[in-house]
């Protein structure tokens, strides 16, 4: 038997490469809206977490209102500006995913991927990639269908919902940011991986509690 039955895996920095597009397009956003740069450790500090919850997070931090009609207006902003980034430069496949999709799942492994992205902009990026859900991958989560994002558990949760692993302990989570290092931590799953594939590195991530860091989520056959 495997030793684990389910990986978990986050997208923008973990299983796709999208050269950070992504917490780009909310500096700018936020910025836009308030008229000032954002400080670059109070975007670090929400990497990880639904995007919504991000601008929500940011403009808090920086004593602006952050109400949720706030929020919505920025979150639009970044929606626009997310969109054309990824129609210039789209996203491609952190090398060797494929591959590893294809040994886990030879190995009886199923797939879930687990993201802060809202179902409108992973859907978009999925069929940017060409993958498919019940193709590419066992299962699809986005931040939009969980009552809390990371480092809440709920995306974990809801990935093993949706494959139909029941216990945690046969789980495995990767992901690129503390954040995701926390949700893997809080679901109590029996792998939290990190990756340096991201924005963050691997001095720290060894920082945050955790059971493996890799260089890249390619590596996951290793742990089988």
């Amino acid at each position: 038997m495997t030793s684990y039955s389910l990986v978990a895996l986050d997208m923008a920095g973990t299983t796709v490469d999208e050269g950070g597009l992504v917490y780009t397009a909310i500096a700018d956003a936020v910025a836009e809206s308030i008229g000032t740069p954002v400080p670059a450790d109070v975007l670090q500090r929400w990497k990880g977490t639904s995007k919504e919850e991000a601008i929500g997070g940011i403009l808090g931090e920086l004593g602006e209102d952050a109400s949720p009609s706030r929020v919505a207006a920025v979150f639009q902003i970044f929606m626009a500006r997310v969109e054309a980034a990824y129609r210039e430069s789209p996203p491609t496949p952190i090398p060797g995913v494929l591959e590893m999709f294809d040994e886990l799942r030879a190995a009886g492994v199923r797939i879930a991927l687990q993201t802060g992205y809202t179902a409108e902009v992973a859907g978009s990026i999925l069929t940017g990639l060409g993958w498919t859900v019940g193709g590419t991958v066992d299962a699809l989560v986005t931040s939009d269908t969980v009552a809390a994002s990371r480092p809440a558990p709920y995306l974990v949760f809801h990935a093993m919902e949706a494959t139909g692993v029941t216990d945690v302990r046969r789980v495995l989570t990767a992901g690129d940011t503390p954040n995701d290092l926390g949700a893997g931590m809080n679901a109590g799953a029996r792998f939290v991986v990190g990756v340096t594939t991201g924005s963050f590195t691997r001095e720290q991530l060894l920082a945050e509690p955790h059971t493996h860091i890799l260089d890249s989520v390619a590596e996951l056959p290793t742990l089988l």
